[in-house]
């Protein structure tokens, strides 16, 4: 299933860096190009490629940026996972054995919350008004 997205976003890649060189290609004029500090003239082709390339590497630091927070995340919540019934490098799926135990034991871990009194939902707080 990853390898068929993967395939299609470099299809989609190539048709585009095959689009963008046929424009640059037909726009060889002269430009203008103000720098806000300095002003200097360029072939339209070399800013056309030059701001596609500058653009994908933008979004490509973004996508490893996400993907770097999202690995982080899997970290923390795999530690939090280690201290629980499920093990962490397991998938839980309904209605296997594993789901089965770590609903055992979860529901074991409340019952026991319930008896020591940490949970005030359910407490029997009875009181004067």
């Amino acid at each position: 299933m990853k390898s068929n997205r993967i395939q299609w976003l470099l299809i989609g890649a190539l048709i585009f860096a095959l689009i963008t060189t046929v424009f640059a290609v037909v726009n060889m004029d002269q430009v203008r190009v103000n720098f806000v500090f300095m002003e200097t003239n360029a072939p339209l082709i070399l800013v056309i490629v030059i701001s596609t390339v500058l653009g994908g590497l933008i979004v490509g630091l973004f996508g490893i940026l996400r993907q770097v927070q999202m690995q982080k995340e899997i970290k923390e919540l795999r530690k939090k996972l280690s201290g629980s019934a499920i093990p962490a490098d397991k998938e839980v799926l309904p209605g296997t054995a594993s789901a089965e135990a770590a609903s055992a034991s979860y529901e074991e871990r409340l019952l026991g919350e319930e008896a020591s009194g940490k949970k005030e939902f359910g407490k029997n707080n009875s009181g004067a008004l």
